[in-house]
């Protein structure tokens, strides 16, 4: 069995983040060929937004570190450390309050 330490890649990609023109970075943990579920560990600097799209599958935000607001439609949330949202089905986008760790777990289909 492999051990992730989520710290130390929340660590890792927080600076990768701050210095990515794209202002973000990722790695995935968890998923290998064929499987079903998915984790990703995001990085978003702050004022960045991870512009509108959609999910490949049901989904679930987790948030580790800093302040990010998830916007769907007309509906939006505010999501902070140990807050976890179902992410919509239809499009949406994701703002870094502040620089922000999170991990997006996809079930795919």
């Amino acid at each position: 069995m492999d051990v992730s330490s989520i710290d130390d890649l929340a660590v890792e990609r927080l600076a990768k983040a701050a210095s990515a023109e794209s202002g973000r970075s990722s790695v995935t943990v968890y998923g290998r060929p064929g499987a079903r579920l998915r984790q990703t560990l995001m990085a978003l600097a702050e004022g960045r937004v991870m512009g509108e799209h959609k999910s490949p599958g049901d989904a679930s935000l987790l948030c580790l570190r800093g302040r990010v607001r998830v916007r769907a439609g007309d509906a939006e949330v505010e999501l902070g450390p140990g807050d976890l949202v179902a992410v919509p089905p239809q499009r949406h986008d994701v703002e870094a309050l502040e620089s922000s760790v999170l991990l997006l777990t996809v079930a795919l289909h």
